[in-house]
């Protein structure tokens, strides 16, 4: 049974998600605070987990980042359901690691399906990881989350390990800025490009012993590999 761990505060949020999705045959975990959650998270090992911000004790900025840093919980969906809707705000809630965020108020539907659709790519990963991704002396190991040029570890965020799988799973293939945000932070938004720039330019930089193997295509996005 899908195991969902839900971090919120707000009692009645908590029982109607409870409901909808104990309702869809998931396995649900509630937790009122972050280091409840924090808790849960580690001895549960759930499918994903729903992220309140605004949470006693430790707050949702800081569960995200503690769960992304622990090699047990690092690669746990995260869905961030929080009433702030500050671009800046989902900017800093992506960047520490969520996979979405939705803003409150929210539509059950809404949640219901940006659920399914993370369950659903997060399968779509562990079918493709019978084994390590390659180029040259890269090398990827997708369950475990490190990468390795030459046998030396990368350095990498979730975030650019995530990018670096699309690119080396896909090479010669021109993805948009756009494409990216959708299939690496699995959600739509009026944010702009920069943010993917940033970690474009980190993860290049990381890769330069590999040579310019992760170039720009004005004004479409970027391409893994090119071509000779």
């Amino acid at each position: 049974m899908t195991k969902v761990l839900l971090i919120e505060d707000d009692v009645q949020i908590q029982e109607l998600v409870r409901y909808n999705l104990e309702k869809e045959g998931f396995a649900v975990f509630t937790a009122s605070d972050g280091e409840q959650g924090l808790d849960l998270a580690r001895r549960e090992k759930p499918d994903l987990i729903i992220l309140d911000l605004t949470l006693p004790v430790i707050d949702g900025y800081d569960v995200c980042k503690i769960l992304r840093a622990q090699n047990d919980t690092a690669a746990i969906p995260i869905i961030i359901l929080s009433a702030r809707d500050d671009v800046a705000d989902k900017v800093i809630g992506l960047e520490l690691g969520a996979d979405d965020y939705i803003t409150k108020p929210f539509s059950s539907r809404e949640l219901f399906a940006r659920i399914k659709a993370r369950l659903r790519e997060e399968q779509r990963k562990n079918e493709l990881s019978n084994g390590p991704l390659r180029w040259g002396t890269l090398e990827i190991v997708q369950e475990s989350y490190i990468a390795t040029i030459a046998a030396k570890p990368l350095n990498l965020t979730v975030k650019e390990f995530e990018l670096l799988v699309l690119f080396v799973a896909n090479p010669y293939q021109v993805f948009s800025r756009e494409y990216l945000i959708q299939k690496v932070w699995g959600y739509l938004s009026s944010t702009d490009s920069r943010t993917i720039d940033v970690h474009i330019s980190h993860l290049r930089n990381k890769l330069k012993t590999l040579g310019p193997v992760l170039e720009s295509v004005r004004g479409v996005g970027y391409l893994f590999a090119r071509r000779e």
